[in-house]
């Protein structure tokens, strides 16, 4: 970045005063629109989003000897929480879901990363 580039201040939307102002005729409708907008520039960002069911390691020759109907042991239990990737960032837990006739994902817990 130069000198002569533009520093846009985002909004911090974990501060104490982003989620309630002090003005007391708070309307939530304009706050949030207001939130929404200042955001609007980033809606079309494209991201990669993936759901983890579970990882398994095997050799290039076990690989090779898969075929259809073959189960494919998972490091994970049934039930248990899948990863939530956002751009191979683990952002998020949830569940399995089914909606309609296709599967989906519940999220259950949002993972606050530390950054760096």
């Amino acid at each position: 970045m130069s000198d002569t580039d533009t520093n846009v201040p985002l909004p911090d939307l974990n501060a104490a005063d982003a989620l309630m102002p002090d003005d007391q005729s708070f309307d939530d409708n304009d706050y949030v629109g207001r939130i929404a907008s200042d955001l609007e520039a980033v809606f079309d960002v494209p991201v990669q989003v993936s759901a983890v069911l579970g990882r398994s390691k095997m050799d290039v020759s076990e690989l090779l000897k898969l075929g259809p109907g073959t189960v494919l042991e998972l490091d994970r239990r049934v039930g248990e929480a899948i990863d939530i990737y956002v751009n191979n960032r683990l952002v998020a837990r949830g569940e399995v879901v089914l909606v309609e006739d296709k599967l989906g994902v519940t999220m259950t817990e949002i993972i606050k990363a530390e950054r760096s």
